[in-house]
């Protein structure tokens, strides 16, 4: 399947049924709105002006409409942004408009904590509660918030969340029975009610972003997507990140022997074997002695564990001299990577303890020796999927 049609099937998967309403008009469902906005974008794009506008994107016509859902979301300028001011907009009128604000002077505390923060990261990014308060103050249910560098779309996650009552209270503020919205002190803010806005930035990557974070969604069909995401990866992958809990000699030798056989058997189909899943693996720097040359492996002769710091100074395992992190140089290991077909040079680094999870218990332990096996059999395996394996630019 191509990618275009990938991304039509994902828009279409999920259209609610029902009559829609989009810039004034109405249409029969939202695959019709979407489909008589694609014309017009297509029939745009023709237009070789609207293609000269300075950063619009390397692309062909088919990918940009297949990447867009007009009049919302365009992987190009957005020729629909006139007609959405002209049908949700109210022009200001000195003469007639009495609208006034005083500025916005308080302090705004907000955590990072929030599902909706931490679904996507993004720098410099900030909590929609935070904003919230400030499009509450300046603006009336249904006015248009304009925010050109809106990064991950918090800002029109917090002007749709103006209309949603317990997000409203969530920010410490009351409502009354005329849906009035009062702050700690009891004077009035606004009115409950969503904001319509325009989101902007000059990456593509945030733009996108702002669109699916502002788009709706099909809660109960993303939760049946996600879970077979997670059971089709748990399915290919699970046994990658078992460790077997304090395995008797005799457990540990048919691990291993089972493992070169055939690893998915060995961790997956034999219940004989006392496997507990990894949370995660400490590798650690290899460094190499300037007096006698072995192997240092700083995690086991560097760091002060009962402390949890690193050592000032430290004796080599080999030749005990005193050494210092200063006067080590990494040791590094040189190997084949088949998918460029070229030697590289890494910097070495080895496994030197697993935390995993055994019943309701979490566990430490050293790497044993079918821990390394495995690894070393994970590290030799191709994966079947296609990336870049281009050469990154200087």
């Amino acid at each position: 399947m191509s990618e275009t049609t990938q991304q039509q099937n994902l828009f279409d998967a999920d259209a609610p049924g029902g009559p829609v309403e989009c810039l004034g008009m109405t249409f029969e469902s939202d695959a019709a709105r979407r489909s008589h906005f694609l014309e017009i974008l297509r029939e745009k794009l023709k237009d070789p002006e609207f293609r000269q506008i300075e950063g619009f994107p390397i692309g062909e016509d088919e990918d940009i409409l297949a990447l867009s859902d007009p009049p919302y979301y365009t992987a190009c300028p957005n020729p629909f942004l006139e007609q959405f001011i002209e049908c949700y907009g109210k022009p200001y009128d000195p003469e007639t408009d009495d609208y006034h604000r005083e500025p916005f002077a308080t302090d705004v505390s907000e955590g990072k904590n929030d599902p909706i923060y931490n679904a996507h990261s993004y720098h410099t990014k900030v909590p929609h509660k935070a904003i919230m308060r400030y499009i509450l103050h300046y603006t009336e249910p249904g006015e248009i918030v304009f925010d050109g560098f809106c990064g991950t779309g918090m800002t029109g996650v917090a002007a749709q969340l103006c209309g949603d009552t317990e997000s409203i209270q969530a920010l410490g503020y009351s409502l009354d029975k005329d849906n009035s919205i009062f702050d700690e002190k009891g004077d009035y803010v606004s009115k409950l009610g969503s904001r319509r806005s325009i989101l902007g930035d000059l990456s593509t990557v945030a733009t996108f972003i702002a669109y699916s974070y502002n788009t709706r969604t099909n809660i109960d069909e993303f939760e049946q997507q996600a879970r077979a995401l997670l059971s089709s990866v748990k399915e290919d992958c699970e046994w990658m990140y078992l460790t077997l809990h304090q395995p008797k000699e005799k457990q540990l030798k048919k691990a291993c022997e089972t493992l070169i056989v055939e690893a998915k058997k060995a961790t997956q189909d034999d219940n004989d074997l006392p496997f507990g899943k990894i949370n995660y693996t400490i590798y650690s720097d290899v460094f190499s002695c300037p007096e006698c040359a072995s192997e240092v492996v700083f995690w086991q002769t560097a760091i002060d564990h009962d402390k949890g710091c690193v050592k000032d100074r430290f004796p080599c395992p080999e030749c005990a001299s005193e050494l210092t992190k200063g006067v080590m140089e990494r040791a590094w290991s040189i190997k084949l990577d088949d998918t460029i077909g070229q030697t590289i040079r890494q910097a070495k680094q080895v496994p030197v303890l697993i935390n995993y999870t055994f019943g309701n218990k979490k566990f430490e332990k050293v790497p044993d020796s079918f821990d390394l096996l495995l690894i070393e059999y994970i590290e030799g395996k191709r994966t079947l999927d296609k990336y870049p394996i281009s050469t990154m630019p200087e």
